[in-house]
């Protein structure tokens, strides 16, 4: 089940790590987030090295829906709300930051980068709508109700973001990555103050960037706390129509539409990892109904880092870690926060003022409804008793049948049937 990403590009290959190495910066992390970091690193002279377990875009990078956006949803009225009107501004600006740094970027590189307008939509709740709009209007942003779209079912109306964008994810990266310092199949096995241990040699590092999409260092920040995960599933569907835009429900449980040459995808789906959802099933359900000629190109899934407040963690790893830094909890954005995690986390490392730090900080308050529901979920898996269970923290796996996957509905830990590992904070393999 490749994604179409997979299947149109070609990725250039890097030889693995082979001796102990010294650098000035460690980035751990093959991603978009990772690559990114170690470019704009490199754009500053700054002297770094990548190490990737597997392949460069091999994760969670392969199976976005690549949309470049800064409409996170309806999540301007929430920010203002929960964060105050000038953090809520400058979560806004970077992420148009972020933006225009991928347009300055992609105008060199072939990697089908295409300006679209981005629209969140409700099917019922007009008043949410209007709530997010007079946030993005405090904080000066020019958005635009849409009173009618070229969905296939009825809405009360979409926010509509101008300028935004989208492309393949693969293709950018196969193309800024050509000149990088990157090693391929490189596990990081151990992180030390100031060093980490591979299957390949010891990275001596003054400092470090974790970009694993989940951080795997349990002993700091308490990540298996402020995060969860979630997965969603994308049919790419011919003889579809040109949806000219990018669309996304409000609703957490709803569905995306974004085009691609002559593809339709189609999002949605979504549940907590280990936990039952749509799936597939429901994808081809609303194909079916609403696209009754469709022909399936492509299908897949992805899974994403949430928060406990909806913004990222960017920045130091802890407050007891002055050299480690992280870059994690998307939520759903992967492409603009992994653009702004790197604008971001290159500053802190070369000394200069970014006044987003506070915003995306990894040890701002924790105290949020979500901290109790992650705790409630862990306890329920570490006292289920059954197995197999998850080596990351030992909590029962769920069985995926859609996927055929061992799952864990604690903290998203994946495995293959045989007990090969997926998708991490696990770091290795379980017996099944």
């Amino acid at each position: 089940m490749d994604s179409i990403w997979t299947k149109t590009a070609q990725m250039p290959h890097f030889s693995p790590l082979q001796e102990d190495l010294n650098t000035n910066v460690l980035v751990i992390g093959g991603g978009m987030a990772g690559i990114l970091c170690a470019y704009l690193l490199s754009q500053a002279g700054v002297d770094y090295a990548l190490v990737e377990a597997d392949r460069i875009g091999g994760g969670i990078t392969k199976n976005t829906t690549a949309k470049i956006t800064s409409q996170h949803g309806l999540i301007y009225s929430r920010l203002i709300r929960e964060f105050g009107q000038e953090r809520a501004r400058l979560y806004l600006d970077i992420n148009q930051t972020a933006l225009k740094r991928y347009r300055t970027l992609c105008r060199n590189i072939d990697c089908d980068f295409e300006e679209k307008d981005a629209y969140v939509f409700s099917t019922s709740d007009r008043r949410k709508l209007e709530q997010e709009l007079e946030a993005l209007s405090r904080l000066g942003f020019p958005a635009e109700l849409a009173e009618s779209t070229p969905l296939p079912f009825p809405t009360v109306g979409a926010v509509r973001f101008p300028r935004q964008a989208q492309f393949h994810p693969l293709k950018f990266i196969a193309a800024i990555s050509k000149e990088l310092r990157i090693f391929e199949h490189t596990k990081v096995l151990e992180v030390r103050p100031g060093k980490a241990v591979t299957n390949g040699g010891a990275v001596s590092a003054e400092k470090i960037i974790v970009a694993t999409h989940f951080p795997f260092l349990n002993k700091h920040g308490c990540y298996f706390l402020k995060l969860y995960q979630h997965r969603s599933y994308v049919l790419a569907l011919e003889n579809t129509p040109d949806m000219d835009g990018m669309y996304v429900d409000e609703d957490k449980k709803g569905v995306s539409f974004r085009n691609y040459n002559h593809l339709l995808l189609l999002g949605g789906g979504s549940h907590r990892t280990g936990k039952q959802g749509g799936g597939w099933q429901e994808l081809e359900g609303l194909a079916k109904k609403y696209y009754p000629k469709a022909h399936e190109a492509a299908r897949w899934a992805t899974q994403d880092c949430m928060t406990l407040d909806g913004a990222p963690y960017i920045g130091q790893y802890s407050k007891h870690t002055p050299s480690l830094y992280v870059a994690s909890g998307f939520n759903k954005w992967g492409m603009t926060s992994s653009m702004t995690a790197a604008i971001i986390l290159t500053d802190l490392i070369l000394g200069r003022e970014n006044p987003c730090v506070d915003v995306f900080s990894p040890s701002r308050t924790i105290l949020r409804p979500q901290l109790a529901v992650n705790g409630m979920a862990s306890v329920l898996g570490l006292f289920t008793p059954t197995a197999p269970r998850c080596p990351h923290m030992g909590c029962a796996l769920k069985y995926n049948s859609q996927e055929h996957s061992w799952d864990c509905p604690c903290h998203g830990s994946r495995f293959e049937e045989d007990g090969t590992l997926i998708d991490n904070p696990a770091t290795g393999n379980k017996e099944i």
